[in-house]
C-alpha cells in the first residue's frame, strides 16, 4: 500500500518524460483523435501502448462493434501521425461486476507491462473511454495498484446535479473498481469543468488547415462532425478528451488547475458518495482554455 507521501508525489504532473498508455474509444466522436495526436506529437510523452475501449451510442451496434470500430480509427491515426505505437484490442463488454475482469488483449498488456514500473517510476494510463480495460487489469493484477498513475476523464463536477456521462455511464462497475483500487487516479470531469474547453470552425481553420495530413484530418473531422448539427449556425465544440493527456504536461499549472480531494465513490443511482478517510485523488477544477488549446494545435502540426 502507498503510504501517502508516495501518493502525494505520484499524484503531483510530472515535470519531465513518462511513459504511458491511452485507453481509447476513438471511433466514438471527434475528440479522442486530438488526444490520440496530441500523446503522440509530445516529445515529453512516451506512448508505450493504445488500447481500443467499448463504447455504445449511434456510431456502433454495441460495445464490441464500438471497441473493433475504436481499433480500426487508432490504426488510422497511426499512419497519419507516423505512429508505431502498438494497439490492442479491448473488452468486448462491459464488467458484469466488480469481481469479474473481463479478458482482452488490452487488459492483458496493461497487467503485464505495469509491473514493469513502480512507484517512483509509475506508468500513465490515461483513460478517455469507459475505464473497463483498465477495470479489468486492476482485478487481474491488483499489484499493479502501485504501480501506475490514472488519469480518467469521466463523471461530472463533483458538485455537479449527476454523474450522468457517458464514460461513467457506461460501465459504473469499472469506476468503481478503479475508483476503490488504491491506484493514485486524476479526475477531468466533464460538465463544470471540462466542458469549457472548446474549439470553432474558423480557429480550426486558421491553425490547423494546410498544415499537415494529420492536422488536416483532425480540422476537417471536427468541422464534418458540427455541421451534421449546426450547418449554418454559430458553433463550438468541446475537445474534451485532450485535456486528460493535457495534465500530463501541465508542470508549473500552466494549463489547467487542480487540487486533492478525498476519493470519490461512484454509485450506481449516478451520484457520487464521499468519505473523508478514502486516500486523495487529484480533482481538475479548471482548464486555461487559451493555453491549452494552443499547445494541442501546435502539437499535432509538428
Amino acid at each position: 500500500m502507498l503510504s501517502l507521501e508516495q501518493r502525494l508525489k505520484m499524484l503531483s504532473s510530472p515535470a519531465g518524460t513518462v511513459d504511458m498508455a491511452l485507453d481509447t474509444d476513438a471511433y466514438n466522436e471527434i475528440d479522442d483523435q486530438f488526444a490520440v495526436s496530441y500523446a503522440l506529437k509530445s516529445d515529453r510523452l512516451n506512448l508505450r501502448a493504445l488500447y481500443a475501449a467499448p463504447f455504445h451510442n449511434a456510431r456502433s451496434s454495441g460495445p464490441k462493434d464500438g471497441m473493433e470500430k475504436s481499433y480500426t480509427e487508432i490504426t488510422k491515426l497511426l499512419a497519419l501521425a507516423g505512429g508505431d505505437t502498438p494497439v490492442f484490442k479491448g473488452s468486448e463488454r462491459y464488467l458484469p461486476g466488480e469481481d469479474t475482469p473481463v479478458e482482452s488483449a488490452a487488459a492483458s498488456d496493461l497487467a503485464r507491462r505495469a509491473m514493469d514500473y513502480t512507484p517512483d517510476n509509475p506508468l500513465y494510463v490515461v483513460a478517455i473511454g469507459a475505464i473497463t480495460n483498465v477495470a479489468s487489469a486492476l482485478l487481474t493484477s491488483p499489484g499493479i495498484a502501485d504501480r501506475v498513475v490514472v488519469v480518467w476523464l469521466g463523471g461530472h463536477a463533483v458538485d455537479w446535479h449527476d454523474t450522468k456521462e457517458f464514460n461513467m455511464m457506461q460501465d459504473v462497475a469499472a469506476a468503481r473498481v478503479v475508483f476503490g483500487s488504491g491506484a493514485p487516479v486524476v479526475m477531468l470531469p466533464c460538465m463544470g469543468v471540462v466542458s469549457a474547453f472548446t474549439t470553432t470552425g474558423p480557429e480550426l481553420t486558421h491553425w490547423l488547415k494546410g498544415r499537415g495530413p494529420l492536422a488536416d484530418y483532425l480540422a476537417q473531422q471536427t468541422i464534418d462532425e458540427a455541421n451534421t448539427y449546426a450547418s449554418g449556425r454559430v458553433w463550438s465544440r468541446v475537445v474534451w478528451d485532450a485535456t486528460a493527456v493535457g495534465w500530463l504536461l501541465n508542470d508549473g499549472g500552466r494549463l489547467m488547475l487542480d487540487r486533492l480531494i478525498p476519493t470519490p465513490i461512484p454509485e450506481y443511482d449516478h451520484h457520487y458518495a464521499f468519505d473523508p478517510r478514502r486516500p486523495p485523488c487529484r480533482y481538475v477544477y479548471h482548464i486555461n482554455r487559451d493555453a491549452l488549446l494552443a499547445d494541442l494545435f501546435e502539437k499535432v502540426t509538428l
